[in-house]
């Protein structure tokens, strides 16, 4: 084995999509590498190809293999995509985890609620604070996002710079939080980056980034011109602009509520840590009832459709005492993450049909996005003037695009997924081994694999139907009465007119009145004879296949 060391890149998650971050950072000679880890994160099911699952984040199976060259574990900000997952990989993992206070208050709750020391998630200072972590030092440098306290990182190792920008925006005065500093990024890139590994969500949007201190106005100036209730929708993270709504809704002279759970507690956090120290003050949602409806405001979760949050809830009828009336106005203060506009315009159309009046952001006043755009992608570029631009965050269109516009200004790129191991060390990126990054899916309260079965099974049901046979065989090896069947998510009757759960037992019960009696001393054959028959027979009745689960008891002597 070679003793020359290497730096490396290995994305885990969140490279080729958006979401379920996890980024492994290695130097060391091949096969004796000490790694760190950068984002532990999430991403959320659907119903069409993960039903029933609770969280899926990225299978953790290889670098839990070299949990004893782990050295630590670092979390660039608190969204759900970038530390969702991690009190549910940690005791695999078992690193020291380094992050910013606010991050830390949400890490530890976490933490807790899995009956994990909170302690576990350390907190750190902001650059020129720097972390040992083996061969690795790590500062985190401020930058704007729509969370409070989020950072990039300087990784200084000694094959040279790495700088990881997680996410991030060109924002100067984001309202709550730190504002992006070009004059730090430009002397932090001044000392010689080896490698910047950057966000790509905008690379698609070809207008520089807007602030969110724009967004006040317009804001305020609606809802100052609304007759009836007043509620807005946003991400629960997005404090400054649950500032800025509650903001609006005060100097219009209204009572302001926070409806749901992780709004909540994104505020309190907020308050803990010491970044929002200045958020209006608000009523319970039980002293509302007292208030009149056009001095009331409601601000609430759920501005991507899920049903269980506040805005579906009031979509559908009361939430909590409070009801959407005619004439109120609801505000979506946000854009719809591609996959989930069916969730948004069911509650689109849900408030339409009680006469409330529905804002979007279509014309871009409510809402500004987290993430740099295309041309304030190319001024971190200019400012940082890395030897190698690797992209990250992003669909594989992301990554690409990205590659091309560093290339626009001579810095050579890698499209590296999820899985690509990518080498650091030389003059320009190197693909030097590729890895099974899976997916692990939270099913309740168990991890499974995504290539398991379990979901896949789920689904083949889900779309067929189910047929459950139930036989018995003497201990003769002779059926003992018919067998009987249940089926479950299927036509009751089909084209024969008869039931068809009778009409299959007729079948299987003539199948097994001929069987051979090889067949019938052999379960495995019994049963997949049995199961041929089933399908084929539902086939001949309803026009499907279901699935079919075959059940033989055996009588003993």
């Amino acid at each position: 084995m070679s003793s020359k060391n290497r730096l490396i890149y290995l994305p885990l998650g969140g490279a080729g999509e958006i979401g379920m971050n996890a980024y492994v950072y290695g130097y060391g000679p091949k096969g004796k590498e000490r790694f760190i880890l950068v984002d532990l994160g999430v991403t959320f099911p659907d119903m069409d190809g993960s039903p029933g699952v609770d969280l899926i984040f990225a299978d953790m199976a290889w670098i839990a293999e070299r949990a004893d060259r782990l050295e630590a574990i670092f979390i660039t900000h608190a969204h759900e995509d970038h530390i969702g997952a991690l009190s549910l990989t940690w005791p695999y993992l078992k690193a020291p985890v380094y992050t910013r206070a606010f991050t830390a208050n949400i890490a530890a709750r976490k933490l807790e609620e899995k009956g994990l020391d909170p302690a576990i998630a350390q907190v750190v200072a902001p650059y020129p604070v720097t972390t040992k972590a083996g061969p690795f030092e790590v500062s985190f440098l401020p930058v704007a996002h729509s969370i409070p306290e989020s950072s990039g990182l300087i990784i200084d190792t000694p094959a040279g710079r790495i700088v990881h920008s997680g996410d991030f925006k060109l924002d100067r005065s984001p309202v709550v939080g730190e504002a992006f500093d070009p004059e730090l990024w430009e002397s932090i890139g001044k000392s010689g980056v080896r490698a910047l590994m950057c966000d790509s969500t905008n690379v698609f949007s070809p207008q520089a980034g807007r602030s969110e201190a724009t967004l006040a106005p317009a804001i305020s100036q609606l809802v100052s011109g609304a007759k009836g209730m007043v509620v807005a929708t946003t991400f629960a993270s997005n404090i400054a602009r649950l500032k800025t709504l509650a903001d609006a809704g005060h100097a219009a002279g209204r009572s302001v509520v926070l409806l749901g759970r992780a709004m909540r507690r994104m505020v309190e956090a907020g308050v803990e840590s010491g970044v929002l120290t200045d958020f209006p003050s608000v009523i319970s949602p039980e002293d509302a009832a007292d208030v009149p409806r056009e001095n009331l405001m409601l601000i609430v979760t759920g501005s991507q459709g899920e049903r269980r949050a506040a805005s579906a809830q009031l979509a559908r009828g009361k939430y909590m005492g409070l009801e959407l009336k005619e004439g109120d106005l609801f505000l979506f203060s946000s854009k719809t993450i591609p996959g989930n506009e069916r969730g948004v315009l069911r509650i689109v159309n849900a408030l339409s049909e009680k006469g409330v009046d529905v804002v979007d952001d279509s014309a871009d006043l409510y809402h500004v996005s987290g993430h740099a755009n295309r041309p304030d992608l190319k001024t971190l570029h200019g400012l940082v003037q890395p030897q190698m631009v690797i992209p990250m965050h992003g669909e594989h269109r992301h990554l690409r695009a990205h590659v091309e516009l560093a290339g626009e200004s001579k810095i050579p790129g890698v499209i590296a997924t999820n899985g690509t191991m990518v080498e650091l060390s030389g003059n320009a990126p190197r693909v030097v081994e590729h890895i099974e990054a899976g997916r692990t899916y939270l099913d309740g309260s168990v991890q499974i694999g995504a290539l398991d079965g379990v979901v896949r099974d789920r689904i083949r049901m889900a779309l067929n139907g189910l047929i459950v046979v139930t036989a018995i065989i003497d201990e003769d090896d002779e059926p003992l009465g018919d067998p009987w069947v249940e089926i479950k998510g299927l036509a009751e009757t089909g084209t024969s007119k008869a039931g068809l759960a009778e009409v299959l037992e007729a079948d299987l019960a003539q199948f097994l009145g001929r069987a051979e009696d090889k067949t019938l001393r052999d379960d495995g054959k019994l049963e997949e004879a049995m199961r041929r028959i089933a399908r084929q027979s539902a086939q001949n009745e309803i026009g499907h296949k279901p699935e079919v689960i075959v059940v033989i008891s055996r009588l003993v002597a």
